[in-house]
């Protein structure tokens, strides 16, 4: 799966009418400082402490969009060998 990362901030500017209000985002817990991705399919996660929670999606021309407004191009996520287990 690829991905592109961005700020909560970011993802604001990127939502149009077809996708989730800024509303409904906040009520699931992004604010500006959250680190959110979105992948090609336009599914949204958002980063919690442990881990990536899908959270909605994106519809229409969002790939422009968020190309646009990131300066990114996709990523897949590099997995390593020895993951941590649990926060510090």
């Amino acid at each position: 799966m690829y991905f592109i990362e961005m700020s909560g901030r970011t993802l604001l500017r990127v939502i149009d009418e077809s996708g989730p209000s800024p509303q409904e985002l906040a009520e699931v817990g992004v604010s500006e400082e959250s680190i959110v991705r979105v992948n090609r399919q336009g599914d949204i996660e958002l980063r919690r402490p442990d881990r990536w929670d899908l959270i909605g999606g994106l519809l229409g021309d969002f790939e422009d969009r968020v190309r646009k407004e990131t300066g990114l191009v996709w990523a897949p996520p590099v997995a390593t060998a020895e993951e941590p287990s649990e926060v510090d």
